[in-house]
């Protein structure tokens, strides 16, 4: 489906849509477009891609899902597959959507899957600063890679607040334990650290080859961009290590709460044990037992039962066990 598109000339919006011109044409040759497409299927896609006199795409390939972002080069086509991240706050997840986008010399096609970032915003900035669209597709090229690692921000605040709530709660006074959710907490930023992480080695490699090709700005841009995500990507990281080392103390506790409840069970287990020996004894109904006969022997028995379970709970309570 098509978002946005249109042809650009001199850093503005000349025509509103490509499909009114035919293939491989454009309203003057120094002129580019930027076409917008949404879940496009593969007739789609290469229709969009003929129209900037690129026909000959692997279009299948592109349009199905990928794992982690890759950059493919073909002549002076470059293919760059970003992977976007939201994070859902009501279910401690995160939601990933995959981008797209083709540069030709004729322009630039961004095709957006999933919960990819919205990028009608974006356009609409950048039809406002017509001096950044005169340095051509590559331009733009370099805003899309800026939007969609600005919103990794955004995804990380989400996962920062979580992670000092369960921080909290794993050093407070409650014997809540939130174990279970600083495992999902963990899962889900390792899912978003391995999409975002893997895009490092294709801006690397982006960087090398656009050398000859971009304008000085663009270069600029996209090596800021690169800076930003290796703070991100470090910030990712810290997050991590805050999750393992609230994981580590909840998993101590855990264990110092159980040990403690051994400890209890086994002085209660103690204190039974003392007058049930003699109430098992006494219950063998031997004719020989010691004031078996006594008008005072039952309510000493029960008493020395009694002290005995006292004088237990007594000396548990001294070392700490009850």
């Amino acid at each position: 489906m098509i978002v946005d598109s249109a042809f650009y000339l001199d850093g503005r919006r000349v025509e509103e849509r490509w499909a009114t011109r035919t293939d491989g044409d454009a309203i003057d040759p120094a002129s580019y477009a930027w076409i917008g497409l949404r879940m496009p299927s593969a007739g789609e896609l290469a229709a969009a891609c003929r129209a900037l006199g690129e026909g000959d795409l692997p279009f299948d390939e592109i349009v199905a899902p990928h794992d982690r972002p890759i950059l493919v080069l073909d002549g002076n086509t470059i293919q760059l597959v970003l992977r976007t991240a939201k994070y859902l706050e009501s279910s401690d997840a995160v939601q990933l959507g995959e981008l797209s986008v083709i540069l030709t010399p004729r322009g630039v096609v961004s095709v957006r899957f999933g919960h990819a970032t919205p990028l009608g915003d974006l356009r609409q900035r950048l039809e406002a600063d017509d001096e950044w669209l005169r340095l051509g597709p590559s331009a733009i090229l370099a805003s899309i890679l800026g939007e969609v690692v600005d919103d990794y921000r955004p995804a990380l605040d989400g996962f920062e607040r979580d992670a000092v709530e369960v921080e909290r709660d794993v050093f407070s006074d409650s014997a809540r334990r939130p174990a279970r959710r600083l495992y999902r907490l963990k899962r889900e930023l390792r899912v978003m650290l391995l999409a975002i992480g893997s895009l490092q080695e294709p801006l690397s490699r982006l960087l090398r080859v656009a050398a000859n090709r971009f304008p000085e700005p663009v270069l600029s841009r996209i090596q800021e961009v690169s800076e930003q995500l290796d703070r991100t990507i470090a910030r990712a990281e810290s997050l991590s290590n805050l999750l393992d080392a609230a994981l580590s103390a909840t998993l101590a506790q855990i264990s110092v709460q159980q040990n403690d409840d051994m400890r209890r069970i086994s002085a209660w287990v103690a204190m039974a044990a003392g007058p049930t020996l003699i109430a098992g004894v006494y219950g063998m109904n031997f004719d020989s037992q010691p004031e078996l006969r006594w008008r005072f022997g039952y309510p000493l028995v029960l008493g020395g039962m009694i002290l005995l379970s006292l004088l237990l709970f007594r000396a548990f309570r001294r070392a700490g066990w009850l």
